[in-house]
């Protein structure tokens, strides 16, 4: 019986493209919003203790443990191998309209084995002791537990229910081979009747048929074609079926320095995640995923340009104040525990940006230009053109003084440069002529302003030295080529400083930046870059080595966090982190190219 949270790495995604539920090596889901991703957790001992909610299936005494998806799915197949016997535990949630599901199928393989079974939901972030009674619903009069905390209920369903010992469901099951039981929690709103309750099993086999038939349009012809399927997969299950829209993470508060104030909540759609992983997902073939973004990011921008933020719920709303949690003690004791995300009200230039690449990728693939699209694109660009000289929190989301950051004005020179290929390429109608000009002033200043001549690098804002590991994205947009010798200089500068266990720090946290205390480890996405950098750059077999070696800090299923600690060799940050994905994603189909090019 764990009394905390388990690493990082041990934990693994299911989920319904509408939330999601992180289950451990040890049987138990720790994590679990519901009834959708952003929706407050009901297992939150993720972020504390059994206290908090879980949902635990795990052999009683020792163990060994093993895991894998089933084929191509997101189905996890947990297998427990005790000194008596085998049993094998399926984790699935199907999709289905109106509802969430999750089912965990126990079948025992061979032997014998003793199976405890602990329930405890606590709606709220682990923070309300739900009202739980016994019901039969049904023509067959089929016995259930249900809880409900306000607008919630939470219905427990299987062949054997716990039982109820001071606000926990609890039992110990003996299972021999051939043995098989089904438990299914479902949540639905707290009104609504449960006589009627469908079967969520019914749901099983298609769901995994689902996934497998859209695992099989994946490239075969990248690096390590394995890791990049999983990282597609794991992108479409953090995004929103009905919506469209990509969250950056299933969690929050996973922190970036145990026990430090680096926590914060990913629920959330930002627009430059979510135009990358739609950059990601026309890379490897799949075109249809655009429509259903480009329709999430026409409701969720719509109105006055100059409301555009940065961020937004998965449904588009706006209000996504940040509040504290004191509550939850916070996983590895790491304070506060964050809902909600405070920058949501910053200024970050390059978000713009990276959504006019996306789009225009997507043009160029389907040759498709939708009017209405196009005419946002417009009004977007036109607010641009008044404040592209503003200073901004940047990429990394800066907590203290705004800065001209040189990724924040090379991603502008981006969005600029799309609009103005858009009007050239398809006859569409803009100001292209000062668009044109804005463009190449901007490209003139970033090279006068943001390149230090002395150490031949680019540079992370106007007023220092310091480098970026964002600056290697400068050729991955066309601003400056590969093999340039100022390219070559900056590759050279962010490996002497930002390199820590040949992986790659964001930046230098000690040059106080970003406003907040503490450090932090490297930043996955940032090494995949480098791999990016060095294939560009025409190092082949250095962007080979270490694209192997990132693929080999995935976890035994595949999944990836924000973070990783060379030195702990643990992972750190949210997870599975989209950001981490998609990079992964780029990276390999960079390579590829890379390599028939030379080829």
């Amino acid at each position: 019986m764990s009394t905390h949270a388990l690493p990082i790495e041990d934990y693994a995604l299911i989920g319904d493209r509408r939330t999601a539920a992180l289950v451990g090596t040890n049987g138990s889901i720790d994590w679990l919003c519901l009834p959708r991703f952003d929706s407050p957790a009901c297992l939150a001992a993720l972020l504390g203790d059994e206290e908090n909610g879980h949902w635990q299936l795990e052999p009683v005494g020792d163990y060994d443990v093993t895991r894998r998806y089933v084929g191509d799915s997101c189905a996890l197949e947990t297998t427990f191998t005790t000194a008596h016997g085998t049993v094998r535990l399926t984790d699935v949630m199907p999709t289905h309209d109106g509802r969430a599901d999750v089912v965990r199928v126990l079948r025992c393989d061979r032997g014998r084995v003793r199976v405890r079974h602990a329930w405890r939901v606590r709606p709220d972030y682990g923070r309300i002791k739900p009202w739980v009674r016994r019901r039969r619903i049904g023509d067959d009069e089929e016995e259930v537990i249900s809880a409900i905390a306000g607008p919630d209920r939470l219905v427990l369903r299987g062949h054997r229910l716990p039982h109820a010992t001071d606000h926990v469901h609890e039992d110990e099951i003996e299972l021999s081979a051939g043995d098989e039981l089904t438990f299914t929690l479902t949540w639905l709103p707290s009104h609504q009747e449960i006589d009627d309750l469908e079967h969520a099993t019914e749901r099983l086999a298609e769901t995994v048929a689902e996934e497998e038939a859209w695992a099989a349009r994946c490239p075969a012809d990248v690096p390590q074609p394995e890791a990049v399927k999983r990282s597609l997969l794991t992108l479409r299950l953090m995004t929103d079926c009905d919506t469209g829209g990509i969250v950056a993470a299933p969690t929050t508060s996973l922190p970036e320095d145990f026990g430090g104030e680096r926590n914060w909540d990913y629920r959330y759609c930002w627009l430059r995640d979510a135009a990358l992983t739609l950059s990601s997902l026309l890379r490897a073939g799949y075109a249809d995923e655009a429509d259903l973004w480009r329709g999430w990011l026409l409701r969720a921008v719509a109105g006055d340009p100059e409301d555009l933020q940065i961020m937004y719920a998965v449904d588009g709303a706006r209000r996504l104040t940040e509040y504290e949690l004191p509550e939850l003690p916070g996983y590895a004791g790491s304070q506060p525990v964050r809902v909600g995300n405070g920058a949501v009200d910053q200024q970050q230039h390059d978000v713009l940006g990276e959504v006019m690449d996306a789009l225009a990728l997507q043009r160029r693939t389907t040759g498709h230009v939708d009017p209405d699209a196009w005419r946002l694109q417009v009004a977007l660009v036109s607010e641009r053109a008044q404040h592209w000289q503003e200073p901004d929190n940047g990429l990394w989301e800066i907590r203290g003084e705004p800065r001209h950051f040189v990724h924040s004005l090379v991603m502008e020179w981006v969005a600029f440069d799309r609009a103005v290929a858009a009007i050239e390429e398809f006859g569409l109608e803009g100001p292209v002529e000062e668009w044109r000009a804005i463009r190449d002033r901007i490209r003139e200043e970033v090279l006068e302003k943001g390149f230090h001549q002395e150490r031949n690098s680019f540079v992370q804002h106007y007023d220092t030295d310091e480098v970026d590991a964002s600056l290697l994205l400068l050729p991955t947009v066309g601003f400056i080529a590969g093999d340039d010798p100022r390219m070559l200089g900056t590759i050279e500068a962010v490996e002497k400083d930002l390199l820590h266990g040949g992986l790659l720090l964001r930046y230098r946290t000690s040059s106080g930046v970003d406003g907040l205390s503490g450090a932090e480890h490297p930043f996955l996405a940032c090494s995949f870059w480098l791999v990016d950098a060095y294939a560009l750059a025409g190092r082949l077999d250095d962007a080979r080595a270490l694209f192997d070696r990132l693929v080999g800090l995935c976890n035994d299923v595949g999944l990836l966090s924000e973070e990783y600690d060379p030195v702990g060799q643990r992972m750190v940050g949210n997870f599975p982190q989209a950001f981490s994905h998609l990079a992964l994603v780029r990276a390999a189909l960079t390579l590829a190219e890379a390599e028939r090019s030379r080829d």
